[in-house]
């Protein structure tokens, strides 16, 4: 059985040919995750997504209030 986390992995993949499915899909993820889900999911996403989709990412996960102070 995948862990949330996994899953969200999975869709983001899965949906990473349209910025547009792939930013709303991680707003979804980001509503769903625990804090510490959070965090390896932001380092997953920039490491995989980092060079096709900065932009995006640095978008959603700044609109996360601790975000910037524990994931940085």
């Amino acid at each position: 059985m995948l862990s949330m986390l996994e899953y969200i992995k999975t869709i983001l993949q899965k949906v990473s040919f349209d910025r547009s499915l792939f930013e709303k899909e991680l707003a979804k993820a980001i509503k769903m995750l625990i804090p510490k889900e959070l965090k390896q999911l932001k380092r997953w996403c920039y490491a995989q997504f980092g060079k096709v989709y900065r932009v995006v990412l640095n978008h959603c996960f700044s609109r996360v209030p601790f975000a910037r102070a524990r994931f940085t």
